[in-house]
């Protein structure tokens, strides 16, 4: 169950931290956004350490679809309704910017970057595109409405981005990372204000950039109760007809469609981790009957960290804390929101307010149905009988037959058939009975 991504790039190892370091800003988590902040600081004279639990991109950042593109869903039709359309207008800032970080990034990077188009598509609800597209008209974005796609099922049609591209994640960063201060395999054990406490020494920082998928400090911020993850799955096909440009279902569980060299790479059937799934099963049925001549190289899942508005959470880690930052809850959408939140960070440890601060301020109000969704699994998963219980706050796993994992409903650890870490933000491995 390895990515296409790992089976054909080696990064470059790096150090146990061993002793005692002193720094302007720690980076805890060693990812896309990890190590493109670590990059943009030390582009703007910021001295920097990134600290890893294991290996750098062994998480998320290995597993993605690497599409970058500044449609997300149909967001901008929410984010207006929400917050005026001066709000989807930053965003889209915010995203085109990033996108174009990266275009200049990779022009001297060979990581296979490819200008393409993006669309998401429905299958049955045809107003919710033509509201999205009035929005997008407002912002005036070059989007198109599409009827004629090249996909092996019928649709009502999609929204067309043009200039959009996608890349191979881990060879972009063997090209950032060579001049960056990493120490993988240095789990931060506690975080005290500003000092690291990891098993073999302590990081000391003016500053601290939390960028751990999902924020591993329980007595700030309430992430808790402001994310929950979700589960999906790719499969990579050899012999399948490849459509011109990357394609999105507009429902959540929906299919995604890119290309690597002679490869479509097929994704969705998303559900909360925790949660039972089609999963691999049902790519595979697919791929049966709309692909009969395919032949599967790789398949593997990946995990996304949700908000409750369907933004990110970038900037001050919470009210009360000065000098601590975070970035997370992406929405399955961590590669280009990733650049996004580098510069956003970057600006804020360098004492500068950027536009879109207040748009993805994590101390913005909770106040969305999503909230209640949260509380009552968490509710429901920590009164459920269970010998095994997540370290993190307690909630009952689940088994996933199909991964064999043990998984959490609640905020979405998960850990192998022997209790091992397999991913956040619980922080360690089950307890030995």
């Amino acid at each position: 169950m390895e990515s296409i991504w790992c089976k054909t790039v080696q990064l470059p190892q790096f150090p146990p931290l061993k002793g005692n370091v002193s720094t302007d800003v720690l980076v805890i988590g060693g990812g896309m956004a990890g190590l493109l902040c670590a990059y943009k600081l030390k582009k703007a004279g910021v001295d920097c350490v990134v600290a890893e639990r294991k290996r750098i991109a062994s998480g998320v950042t290995g597993d993605t679809t690497a599409k970058l593109t500044s449609q997300h869903g149909l967001i901008y039709g929410k984010i207006a309704k929400k917050g005026g359309l001066e709000a989807a207008k930053l965003y889209l800032q915010a995203n085109e910017e990033a996108l174009s970080e990266y275009r200049a990034l990779c022009a001297e990077i060979p990581c296979d970057f490819e200008e393409q188009s993006h669309t998401v598509y429905s299958r049955q609800n045809v107003a919710a595109l033509e509201e999205e597209l009035a929005v997008l008209s407002r912002l005036n974005y070059p989007a198109e409405l599409v009827t004629d796609l090249p996909l092996p099922f019928p649709t009502d049609g999609g929204i067309r981005f043009p200039h959009q591209a996608q890349f191979h994640p881990l060879k972009f960063l063997s090209g950032i990372v060579d001049d960056l201060t990493i120490y993988e395999n240095t789990a931060v054990q506690s975080l005290s204000k500003t000092e690291a406490v990891t098993e073999h020494g302590r990081i000391h920082a003016n500053a601290v950039v939390v960028a751990t998928h999902f924020p591993f400090l329980n007595k700030h911020g309430s992430y808790f109760l402001k994310l929950y993850q979700q589960r999906s799955y790719v499969l990579a096909l050899e012999h399948a007809p490849i459509p011109e440009g990357m394609y999105l279902d507009v429902q959540e569980n929906g299919l995604s469609f890119r290309s690597w060299d002679d490869l479509l790479l097929l994704g969705g059937c998303g559900h909360r981790t925790g949660k039972p799934g089609g999963g691999w099963a049902e790519l595979e049925a697919f791929a049966r009957e709309h692909y009969p001549n395919a032949k599967i190289v790789s398949r593997w899942a990946t995990q996304d960290c949700m908000s409750l508005d369907g933004l990110p959470y970038i900037g001050q880690y919470s009210a009360s804390t000065p000098n601590l930052y975070v970035a997370t809850g992406f929405n399955k959408w961590g590669m280009t929101t990733s650049m996004a939140a580098a510069g956003i960070l970057t600006n804020l440890v360098c004492g500068r307010e950027p536009p879109y601060a207040s748009l993805f301020s994590p101390s913005r109000s909770i106040l969305h149905p999503q909230l209640g969704v949260n509380a009552l699994e968490s509710t429901v998963n920590l009164l459920t009988p269970s010998r095994k219980r997540c370290p993190h706050l307690g909630c009952a796993l689940k088994w996933n037959a199909q991964e064999h994992s043990w998984d959490c409903p609640c905020h979405g650890s998960r850990f192998s058939e022997d209790g091992k870490l397999l991913d956040n933000p619980a922080t360690g491995d089950l307890p030995e009975k």
